[in-house]
């Protein structure tokens, strides 16, 4: 037998299989690394019993400033000063009409490293400061009935 080349042009086939499998790791690796993105400074924040959401604060332009234990304060992600804090603020500001800024404070921070802060911060001319905690979450009793509109 006798090979015969065919006649005619050949139909070339994409194979999508492999990009596919490629866009399945990458849409994995995306919903594993985004929860880890965050907008500030990590730090364990107080706890309390009737807070009230401030949803202003989860907006990516959102003003943070945090205060770690150790006295540390962070606008963003960015370590300052507290010589520095009230500039800085104020260059963020401007141009703004909202004017509110936000602070979180490591539950276990000194009083006086917070206080410090706010202080800073009001200098630099805010109309208004949100301080940012976590909502305690209700015990729950084992067979006990939620009561309606809970």
């Amino acid at each position: 037998m006798a090979y015969k080349p065919q006649s005619g042009p050949q139909m070339a086939a994409p194979n999508v299989i492999p990009m596919a499998d490629i866009m399945l790791v990458l849409l994995i690796i995306f919903m594993v690394i985004t929860p880890m993105l965050s907008k500030g400074k990590q730090v364990d924040m107080a706890t309390v019993k009737n807070a009230q959401d401030m949803k202003d604060a989860d907006k990516d332009d959102a003003i943070v400033v945090a205060v770690t234990r150790n006295g540390d304060l962070f606008l963003g992600t960015n370590k300052i000063n507290k010589e520095d804090l009230a500039n800085q603020v104020k260059d963020r500001l401007s141009g703004r009409l909202d004017k509110t800024v936000f602070v979180k404070s490591d539950a276990r921070a000194h009083y006086g490293d917070v206080v410090g802060a706010v202080d800073e911060i009001r200098s630099a001319g805010v109309d208004m400061l949100g301080l940012l905690t976590e909502r305690a979450e209700k015990p729950k009793v084992p067979g006990a009935a939620v009561p309606p509109g809970n």
